[in-house]
This record gives structure tokens, C-alpha cells and sequence, in this order.
């Protein structure tokens, strides 16, 4: 007896055949587990690429607020960043662009860059001038994200192009190893 209600309410529930209502919950329940099994993979690859999403242009370096992207080169001589730079931070707003990396080869960027003149030392005082900066403390420039260089810092002025670089805290004649530089310079 309990058999012939169940297929009554089933029918009377459904599109009048017996058993549509349980095949309806039965669907219902496939199509959320079908959800759940596509949903984690689809959170796991908006997590993965969350920097290629979520930054300015899908530039993980990139800092909140920049309104254009990095071009390849920096600078009003057109310079490449050195090839071993890292932890590459830009802002851009207004033709206004500031760029932090950390590198071993600053003296060579310097040079290439045109802040210092070939086969002179960095450390020439016609060319870099130290940065009135306190001991221990940083320098990042408002807008730039990422770790600020640490002091003592030096600094070179070039046409239209500043940047300053982390100097070595035992010695003047030498950068950090490997050493944080910040650019700052307008956009040709």
C-alpha cells in the first residue's frame, strides 16, 4: 500500500508519470555535483593567474593606480632592464614613470643607461651624489609598490632620468650585492 502512495505522489508531483518527481530531484542533484566539480577547478585557475587578472594591463608588476603599461625600454635613451633583474615594480601615471628591480650589474646598467660615462667609476663624484636618507630607513616613491631601497642610497641625475641605488653599507666604493635601483623618468 505504501508503494501505490509513493506513485501517486510522484505523479501528482511530476508531469503525471510515475516516478518523474525523483527523476527531477535525481537531475537537481547531478547538475550540483556537475557545478561543484567544475567550480574548484575554475577557483583554482582564477587563483593561479589572480595577478594576471587582477593588475593594471595583467601585469604582475604593475602597482595599483598605473595608468599604462612598461615598455621594454626605460628611460629617455631607451635602456633594457639588466637581465638578471628581479622583484620588477613600475608606476606609471601622467608620462610619469618609476621603475624598481634589483640587480648585480648595476654598474653596467648605469653606463648603458648614459648616467655614468664608460669606463668611469660609479662611485665618481662628478657623476653620483649620496641621498639624504636616514640609516636603515627606505625610499619608495608614492604610487610605486613593492620594497623600498634601502639606505645608503646613492643617486645620479641624467637628462630627464633619476635613479637612485643602494650602496653598500661597509664601503663607499661599492653597491649592495645584489642591489635595489629605482628609475624615475618621463615617457619620450
Amino acid at each position: 500500500m505504501s508503494d501505490s502512495r509513493g506513485m501517486a505522489a510522484d505523479a501528482e508531483a511530476g508531469d503525471g508519470t510515475p516516478g518523474s518527481g525523483s527523476r527531477r530531484r535525481s537531475l537537481l542533484a547531478r547538475a550540483g555535483i556537475i557545478a561543484l566539480v567544475l567550480a574548484v577547478p575554475a577557483g583554482g585557475l582564477i587563483w593561479l593567474f589572480q595577478d594576471e587578472l587582477f593588475h593594471p594591463f595583467g601585469d604582475a608588476r604593475a602597482c595599483d593606480g598605473s595608468d599604462a603599461p612598461l615598455s621594454g625600454l626605460l628611460g629617455p635613451g631607451g635602456t633594457s632592464l639588466p637581465a638578471d633583474a628581479s622583484d620588477v615594480h613600475y608606476y606609471t601615471q601622467n608620462g610619469r614613470t618609476e621603475v624598481s628591480f634589483v640587480s648585480s650589474r648595476i654598474p653596467e646598467f648605469l653606463h648603458r643607461a648614459g648616467f655614468v660615462p664608460d669606463g668611469t667609476s660609479p662611485f665618481d663624484a662628478a657623476y653620483g651624489g649620496h641621498y639624504a636618507i636616514g640609516e636603515n630607513e627606505t625610499e619608495l616613491p608614492a604610487g610605486l609598490c613593492g620594497s623600498g631601497a634601502r639606505a645608503p642610497l646613492v643617486t645620479y641625475s641624467g637628462s630627464a632620468a633619476e635613479i637612485l641605488v643602494e650602496r653598500s653599507s661597509f664601503t663607499t666604493d661599492r653597491f649592495r650585492a645584489p642591489a635595489r635601483a629605482i628609475v624615475t623618468y618621463n615617457a619620450p
